[in-house]
């Protein structure tokens, strides 16, 4: 299966088929399965024997799930989760201990932040905050007692991009755990692994899914600190739920061609945006004015599917555009087929102060689009209409 190209390991690679000869692969609904003997049950809890135990331990939904991003992310392992935020904080949680310190970008998602600045630090466990496009100040955040290093790129919201080889350098440097959330790019476009990463997160709930369905996350990467992390999970109950896991296993099968229609869309709304007068910036990693062009495209095979903008007039204009928007829904969430609008400093990063918003480039009139898979004419009216 690994000769395969990306889009066929997506769509072919399935749980061996039951007795029953499905094409599809079968839900397996069940909490716990049965032992064909006492001293088979003993085998299995002692892990002297392969097979499935208990649905929080493993599932045949879950399994696939997981092998298919493995070949995809072209990770040794992985471990899915209940949520991306879940895949965060078992991350953490399983691979940090007292003491040590995380050396992180401020430029993240805002429960990210929240779990780094309020959570750990209960634990022991120190942070540093630096921007992800200053090399310097990732090198001198580093201390010794630095056990991990984490990343979004692009982030969120405002679609900076790090420097992933330059980070699998530093990390390898001084032997330290690297660990990237590619949500926004999804394993089509970007494949962290690749530039030495030794975890990737996933927030499958985004992407993934394409629908806005179901929740759920992944931890990928190297055998040792993805053990520890289902070793944490299997304890504390994180775990996917097998009917999750087979809405993702076959959402996995679609993701190349959404991806592509994402990112042609967001670009011709980029191309939009970009000349109207009502906008004084958009972010989009690959177009041309964009900051980290030569980066983001030795990178991603293509820009993405979400677009940022600055509307001028602030927090007031930006409100009345949001409300006048007809076709766009209005919500937090991001890489649904429907196109999404949202605006970050009052939503998705509201914990923040103004200083810390600012410092990120989160403005009162910054919007953050997840382009759809609407028609690229009906999405374009229905925003010109709201400028309007």
């Amino acid at each position: 299966m690994t000769n395969f190209n990306f889009e066929t390991l997506a769509i072919r690679t399935q749980m061996e088929r039951t007795a029953q000869k499905e094409h599809s692969t079968p839900l397996f609904l069940t909490s716990g399965f049965v032992f064909d003997s006492a001293e088979e049950g003993a085998a299995l809890f002692l892990g002297q024997k392969e097979g499935n135990l208990y649905s929080r331990f493993s599932n045949p939904n879950t399994d696939e799930f997981i092998k298919k991003l493995c070949l995809l992310e072209e990770c040794d392992t992985g471990v899915a989760t209940a949520s991306g935020m879940a895949a965060v904080y078992t991350t953490f949680a399983a691979n940090l201990q007292n003491g040590d310190h995380i050396l992180a970008s401020r430029d993240i998602f805002g429960n990210a932040s929240y779990i780094i600045t309020q959570i750990l630090p209960k634990m022991g466990i120190d942070y540093t905050l630096v921007d992800v496009d200053n090399l310097e100040e990732w090198e001198a955040g580093v201390r010794k007692n630095t056990k991990l290093i984490y990343v979004e790129t692009p982030t969120n919201p405002t679609l900076k991009t790090a420097d992933l080889a330059f980070l699998g350098r530093l990390s390898k440097e001084h032997k330290i755990l690297y660990v990237v959330d590619n949500c926004f790019a999804t394993p089509y476009l970007q494949q962290p692994a690749k530039f030495g990463a030794d975890i990737v997160i996933h927030s499958a709930t985004k992407f993934i899914d394409g629908q806005g369905r179901v929740l759920g996350g992944a931890i990928l990467g190297k055998s040792e600190p993805v053990s520890n992390c289902y070793g944490f999970i299997r304890r504390t109950g994180a775990c996917l739920s097998p009917f999750n896991a087979w809405i993702l296993s076959k959402s996995l099968e679609t993701l190349a061609v959404r991806m592509d229609r994402h990112c042609d869309n967001a670009l011709d709304l980029v191309k939009y945006l970009s000349e109207h007068p009502n906008i004084s910036k958009v972010t989009y990693p690959h177009f041309s004015t964009y900051p980290q062009f030569d980066l983001a495209k030795k990178q991603m095979r293509k820009g993405g599917g979400l677009v940022g903008c600055e509307l001028k007039g602030g927090l007031e204009r930006s409100k009345k555009f949001l409300n006048a928007l007809k076709m766009h829904s209005l919500t937090s969430n991001l890489g649904d087929c429907r196109s999404i609008a949202t605006h970050p400093a009052t939503t998705t990063h509201s914990k923040l102060n103004s200083e810390e918003q600012l410092r990120m480039g989160i403005s009162p009139g910054f919007i953050r689009f997840s382009v759809g898979l609407e028609n690229i004419q009906d999405i374009i009216e229905d925003i010109d209409q709201a400028l309007r």
